[in-house]
């Protein structure tokens, strides 16, 4: 078969990470599926929710904001502020991305610390949930090395890698990390957030008007693993080629 953008059935679209896009963040990475990029910010704040002190909660907090520019899609999308509330999907996405990062995220070690993670879609083309997760587990490491850098922290917090991404039954074959053109036809739609050893933390899947069979679900899980594990992989060089000391400025403003 031949998709819309070349790609083969198990391949996924070209794959980048930019790093300290946002200066005065923690950590920050500007993530790009295709055509769908997504800037993802970590910060580390003291003081925890009201909640866990009431609840004498060990640790820290992590939540995340998710939010789709105006000028994201092709038309015009209002904010939220101007309808004077989150609209439900950007709800849900935002409390997966939450999710996401609390599975491979040890709280305790944060101390009495919140990490705000905050994604905004720049441009989308399809998966700018499974990109948020992606980019957002790599920012919230490049936090982690800088308050290691500063002698804040002992050891990253980070337990595991974390990434997702989507597969689905476009034109009667499973494919892997589908752009807006195969999403909106696709009779099924699954997205996948894993650990860098391939456990699954959520698996979201639905039959867009139509039914899919068990040997359909295996194949789209296979492809929602191999995708998983080359991007873990970028994950990781990106990771491993970052200098936490560089911005002197951003070390020094740690708490």
């Amino acid at each position: 078969m031949t998709r819309i953008d070349g790609r083969e059935p198990d391949q996924l679209r070209e794959l980048g990470f930019q790093v300290d896009i946002a200066p005065h963040a923690h950590g920050s990475v500007l993530v790009n599926f295709g055509n769908t990029r997504v800037l993802c910010s970590a910060m580390l704040e003291k003081g925890v929710p009201r909640w866990m002190m009431h609840q004498n909660v060990q640790g820290g907090w992590l939540t995340a904001e998710y939010n789709m520019l105006p000028y994201s899609t092709l038309q015009r999308k209002p904010r939220d502020i101007s309808r004077g509330k989150l609209d439900g999907r950007s709800s849900e996405i935002q409390r997966l991305i939450g999710r996401s990062l609390r599975a491979v995220v040890d709280l305790k070690a944060l101390g009495q610390r919140t990490l705000w993670i905050d994604c905004d879609v720049m441009q989308a083309d399809g998966g700018t949930r499974t990109a948020s997760i992606t980019g957002a587990c790599l920012a919230v490491e490049l936090a982690f090395q800088r308050f290691l850098a500063a002698g804040k922290i002992k050891e990253s917090p980070l337990k595991k890698w974390a990434a997702a991404i989507s597969a689905g039954v476009w034109e009667d074959a499973c494919v892997l990390d589908l752009n807006y053109h195969e999403d909106k036809d696709a009779a099924v739609d699954f997205n996948y957030a894993m650990t860098e050893d391939l456990e699954m933390i959520e698996v979201q899947g639905t039959g867009e008007e139509a039914t899919f069979t068990e040997e359909q679900m295996m194949e789209m899980l296979h492809l929602g693993k191999k995708g998983v594990a080359e991007i873990v992989e970028k994950q990781k060089e990106v990771s491993d080629a970052f200098d936490p000391t560089a911005n002197v400025e951003i070390l020094s403003r740690l708490s």
